[in-house]
């Protein structure tokens, strides 16, 4: 089985409620976060599976179809490799919040399901996020999980907080450099 990282977007790989965007509905909405694409590059060159795990109300709310949302995640991958970096697969929850289904964070079945496509194992995998349902659904599933933002506004006992995904990849590589070391 192999280990990965799970990612949220918004708000750990994408701009959102900034001072350039307030939700991210259209592909020319998309920015990246300073740093992002370097973070995910150095994940991609140490071997290490890249996922993202994201909540998109939106869709089930009318501000955007599922079609459209393709198009944001195409130019999220088109913007990473400009960099040399990419996400391995996406998986996305469509449905309203508060509509009670299995895969909205905290839920954890997007985890779960990317899990078994992809032969990864959760306890050994590192879930990051930037809001509390994030960190719950990468605990659900035994992850580590890293919280994005400041260690005040961290209410959920994350294993580790960070200010941004680079500044958090340091601790991620040494994370799985300590379980190669462990397992020989």
């Amino acid at each position: 089985m192999n280990k990965a990282v799970f990612l949220d977007r918004d708000g750990v790989i994408n701009e959102v409620l900034s001072s350039r965007v307030k939700f991210v509905n259209k592909p020319h909405e998309f920015f990246l976060l300073d740093g992002v694409a370097e973070a995910i590059r150095k994940l991609n060159e140490a071997n290490i599976p890249t996922f993202v795990v994201t909540n998109q109300g939106g869709v089930g709310l009318g501000f955007m179809k599922e079609k459209g949302l393709l198009k944001v995640h195409e130019k999220m991958q088109e913007d990473l490799a400009a960099y040399g970096a990419k996400v391995d697969d996406i998986a996305y929850c469509p449905h309203k919040p508060k509509a009670g289904c299995a895969c909205r964070k905290p839920g954890s079945q997007m985890l779960e399901a990317l899990a078994q496509k992809h032969q990864i194992d959760l306890t050994a995998s590192i879930m990051v996020g930037d809001r509390e349902p994030d960190i719950e659904a990468g605990k659900k599933v035994g992850c580590k999980t890293i919280f994005i933002g400041d260690e005040e506004e961290d209410i959920s006992g994350s294993s580790a907080v960070f200010s941004n995904l680079l500044s958090a990849i340091p601790w991620i590589l040494d994370h799985f450099l300590d379980d190669r070391i462990s397992n020989e």
